[in-house]
């Protein structure tokens, strides 16, 4: 790496810690995309050394510089590589979905069904119970078995609607088993959520997932 650039890529990721958090709605909007950047760059499961790569590949870019790499001809080796990373990291979190779900299944109230679903009442509601061909409203937060929150209804400020019959098996399974103005924690196996794909971003191939969900309608 060429010393002058290693020494400005570093200076610019010294002056971005130093700023102050985003207080205009412009500036806001950028720090979003670098929050949307790192989202996607999570996949690669990137070392502090490979980061700095990364980030010089950025500073060419954004500076006009001549490209060491032309990415049109890594894009193969791009998709190889987030693939193999995401399959090394999966296997790396085996033992904490296992952990996960054992502490799930101890947790006092909690149910484990012959799915392997682990239904946990938080709060119990006292309306209609849904059927497996109704439209819910939901408001949930989705959890890792690292705790890292990686989407929540609550945040976005919005409900979500959705049938029943149209999402992944542990919230179809579980979301039955509430009354309206309840509230539950699901903990999923991988074969209930999103299997051996994963997906998006931050939900690996494999990966245990929890949620609190609460159940606020059926929609007639």
């Amino acid at each position: 790496m060429r010393p002058l650039l290693v020494l400005a890529v570093l200076a610019v990721a010294a002056q971005a810690c130093a700023l102050e958090p985003p207080k205009t709605e412009e500036q806001k909007t950028l720090y979003a995309i670098g929050q949307t950047v790192s989202r996607q760059l999570s996949v690669f499961n990137l070392s502090a050394d490979e980061f700095q790569y990364v980030l010089l590949g950025l500073t060419d870019a954004q500076s006009g510089n001549k490209a060491a790499a032309e990415p049109a001809q890594y894009n193969r080796k791009i998709q190889e590589l987030a693939r193999s990373r995401r399959a090394a990291h999966a296997q790396k979190l085996g033992p904490a979905n296992k952990e996960a779900l054992e502490k799930a299944a101890k947790e006092q109230g909690a149910v484990k069904t012959a799915s392997g679903l682990i239904y946990l009442p938080v709060k119990e509601g006292d309306g209609a119970q849904p059927k497996l061909t109704d439209t819910v409203r939901v408001n949930y937060r989705g959890i890792l078995v690292d705790g890292k929150e990686f989407d929540s209804s609550y945040k976005r400020g919005n409900p979500l609607e959705f049938k029943l019959d149209s999402v992944i098996k542990c919230w179809t399974e579980g979301v039955q088993k509430m009354k309206v103005g309840g509230k539950a924690k699901l903990t999923c196996p991988a074969a209930l959520a999103y299997g051996e794909q994963g997906a998006g971003d931050l939900i690996l191939p494999g990966a245990t997932l929890q949620f609190e969900v609460e159940l606020l309608d059926i929609k007639k």
